[in-house]
């Protein structure tokens, strides 16, 4: 299920999941709530890897800076090591904003990383016993299986574009 920013949202427990607060002060310094301690733009980035909900609030206006936040994180990893993002696909994002298709390419972009996510965390599942080296020379070199476990993600990944194209041609009365 996606985390969106109205995700406090049952578990399959049904208890309410918990966000985790940290507050910035002005002096750009990260508060944690949970721990009562200072913690590092690093350390905010290593409780979202672990999967934990957050929410990073302005210590004096309590404005939600959680996107700007992660935004950061996300610059701070582009710059340090191997991009996420070409400079192509970087250049084609910009273009979306401001444009009548901004909310749609969002919503596909969000659908996308989720079902990798998903793909992802189903790969791993399957590859459990192998040592973390030998996962780490099966994607560097893939074989067959996991070539076609990679094809059949674009194909539904193109499904979802297709089906959101009919969606909007229908919402607008148009035939295909």
């Amino acid at each position: 299920m996606p985390r969106t920013k109205d995700a406090l949202k049952q578990s399959t427990t049904g208890a309410v999941d918990s966000v985790r607060l940290i507050k910035k002060y002005p002096n750009r310094r990260l508060y944690d709530t949970k721990t009562s301690s200072y913690i590092t733009l690093q350390e905010v980035k290593d409780i979202v890897v672990q999967g934990e909900l957050l929410k990073v609030i302005d210590a004096k206006t309590e404005e939600d800076l959680t996107r700007s936040i992660y935004l950061q994180i996300i610059l701070e990893e582009e710059a340090a090591g191997i991009p996420l993002f070409s400079e192509v696909a970087l250049a084609n994002m910009i273009r979306f904003y401001g444009h009548s298709m901004q909310a749609l390419m969002g919503n596909y972009l969000e659908t996308n990383i989720q079902n990798f996510c998903n793909f992802q965390k189903h790969m791993s599942e399957q590859v459990q016993p192998l040592s973390a080296e030998a996962w780490a020379q099966m994607m560097t070199s893939p074989s067959q299986a996991v070539q076609n476990l990679m094809g059949n993600y674009a194909q539904q990944s193109s499904h979802i574009l297709v089906q959101m194209q009919e969606n909007m041609a229908k919402a607008m009365g148009l035939k295909k």
